[in-house]
């Protein structure tokens, strides 16, 4: 059996399904989806998942392997391709956008797991989709060779159209100076869904529970986690410089992209809302007309340009320290990883403050059960108040850090 210390040579490359794809091709095939997209959100929320044919869609287009490892059969287009790609689905619906940007971001976990695991992973075609749960919601017993695994875990978005799924689990009698925890990659047959995803918010994005029952992983499918350091497979990842960046970063990156979207659906409704509807009250001018709305308009356009300016930004910053980290081997410093994951998470307030100035000045409409506008405004408020985006939290460990830092370098 191969370690994972085979060099890049030693790997059979995978062709992506269209070789000369190219950044632009792919936004573009993202934009084309937007109405469709729009038309298939009411469905999505009451079906508690996007659809089959939807999923299929993004697959056929090759949006899934947007930042997958060329060799692997991925694109691997840069950060700054993948914001503009979740953000133009998450215009059209950002619960579809939600399963499209985690499912596809965890080949960034995928990375540092044994290169015969992902090898495995990645099978002859390249095809691989796998949600990931971070939290330890079950546990592993140590047996020959791997663990046997039980447990239910929450939470799991895109689990229904997965191929692999990430997740975390105790270990029960870890070795002395071992890993209390593992993260597992398992296949799709090896988990079961329950239904249990009922929110106001985000209701499509099927982020169920999967439930494992003693099922055996063996040792290489898992990884110490959180690791006390990431670490690549020799070589493999030397033309692959986005899987060299710090984790966080990339993380928030995530989420960010598809709220930064969901505002630009939001305020294409606002506009639209502009050209179809008068003020109330005497003047009964079109609302396009009027001064307070224009102001609103020009507020939240503002807004959002700010946090997608500083998202892609963000994007291009981290590009150049991954880069930078392939090169030479010298890995981001804590310090700019905190600084540029709050600059991501600014980018969320803007959008937030933004879609909620639209919300509350376009009128009760938005407020109906099946409002489009209300959808989104519903979405991204669940978006804001998920605990990674809790930015006063990441501004204090930052500013503790980067003032030890100093004084431990003054000291």
């Amino acid at each position: 059996m191969k370690s994972a210390t085979f060099v890049k040579h030693d790997i059979e490359g995978i062709a992506p399904p269209e070789p000369d794809l190219v950044p632009e091709e792919m936004i573009r095939r993202a934009e084309a989806m937007r109405e469709v997209l729009r038309s298939a959100q009411a469905a999505a929320e009451a079906a508690g998942n996007i659809s089959a044919e939807t999923n299929q869609a993004m697959v056929d287009a090759g949006f899934f392997r947007v930042i997958q490892p060329r060799v692997f059969g991925g694109y691997g287009f840069d950060l700054p391709t993948y914001v503009k790609l979740v953000t133009a689905i998450a215009r059209g619906c950002p619960e579809t956008a939600w399963v499209l940007s985690l499912v596809l971001g965890h080949v960034h976990q995928l990375a540092t797991y044994p290169l015969e695991a992902q090898r495995e992973a990645y099978g002859t075609t390249g095809e691989f989709r796998a949600p990931e749960v971070a939290a330890p919601q079950g546990h592993g017993v140590a047996v020959p060779g791997g663990y046997r695994v039980s447990g239910a875990w929450d939470y799991a978005s895109g689990c229904a159209h997965a191929t692999h799924i990430l997740l975390t689990f105790t270990v029960e009698d870890a070795e002395s100076g071992g890993a209390p925890m593992r993260m597992g990659l398992f296949d799709r047959d090896d988990y079961e869904i329950v239904r249990n995803w009922d929110v106001i918010g985000m209701q499509g994005t099927g982020s169920d529970r999967v439930v494992l029952q003693d099922v055996f992983v063996p040792m290489h499918l898992t990884k110490a986690y959180p690791p006390i350091k990431a670490v690549l497979p020799a070589r493999v990842y030397d033309d692959s410089p986005l899987f060299h960046g710090p984790a966080r970063p990339f993380i928030i990156t995530e989420s960010a992209s598809v709220i930064v979207g969901a505002a630009e659906g939001a305020l294409d409704l606002y506009e639209e809302s502009f050209r179809t509807r008068k003020a109330t009250g005497p003047t009964g001018a079109p609302r396009l007309e009027l001064a307070e709305y224009q102001l609103n308009f020009g507020r939240c356009r503002a807004l959002i340009d700010t946090a997608r300016a500083a998202l892609l930004h963000a994007a291009g910053e981290y590009m150049e320290i991954a880069r930078r980290t392939c090169a030479t081997g010298e890995p981001c410093s804590d310090d700019d990883a905190r600084r540029l994951t709050l600059v991501i998470l600014q980018s969320i307030h803007l959008a937030h403050e933004a879609v909620d100035i639209i919300f509350r000045t376009v009128g009760t409409s938005a407020s109906k059960k099946d409002s489009m506008l209300g959808r989104y405004w519903r979405n991204v408020g669940v978006l804001r108040g998920h605990l990674a985006h809790q930015s006063d939290s990441a501004a204090v460990n930052y500013g503790r850090a980067h003032f030890l830092q100093k004084t431990v370098g003054i000291a």
